[in-house]
């Protein structure tokens, strides 16, 4: 009897190295003199996954963004992963975005990749469970040749290969 192999296809953000960018982002910014008496801050929300950016005007908060980009980037997390929110307002004279992290793949994303691998016409099944993809196959190369075709396309977002056996 032939065993069956499988992985999933999940999009997940690394939340400790999320803070620790933000961290050494705020480092930065409290150190840097182009930020001397600026009110810029980063506020991370683990709980909600998101990131709330505070700078006195649309230029600095750019430049706020730059910096927290390059920490992320560093720490190994994807700027996929990342949904800009709409630059506001904000009290004190000051102007607000919010950056929420994409935790889980989108239904329309999740419907995408599965036909992808449809069309791969290789003999596996793909699912989709809640925010994750499960492909199954009985040969190993066939999914091999899955994982390197979702890596060729871009869906738009941060996707990984995990649980593979």
């Amino acid at each position: 009897m032939a065993e069956e192999h499988s992985f999933d296809i999940v999009c997940e953000v690394n939340m400790q190295e999320v803070l620790n960018a933000v961290d050494q982002s705020m480092k930065e910014i409290n150190q840097r003199f182009d930020f001397k008496g600026s009110k810029s801050s980063i506020e991370f929300d683990k709980g909600k996954g998101t990131i709330t950016l505070i700078s006195d005007d649309e230029m600095k908060l750019k430049s706020v963004i730059d910096i927290l980009q390059t920490k992320l980037v560093k720490r190994g997390v994807s700027l996929k992963a990342l949904n800009y929110g709409r630059t506001e307002p904000a009290s004190g004279n000051t102007v607000r975005q919010v950056i929420t992290l994409q935790q889980g793949i989108p239904q329309e994303k999740a419907k995408e990749i599965v036909k992808l691998i449809k069309d791969t016409k290789l003999k596996v099944s793909a699912e989709i469970q809640k925010d994750q993809v499960r492909v199954k196959g009985k040969k190993i190369d066939d999914l091999q040749t899955i994982i390197s075709r979702l890596k060729e396309k871009d869906f738009g977002i941060h996707i990984q290969v995990t649980n593979y056996r």
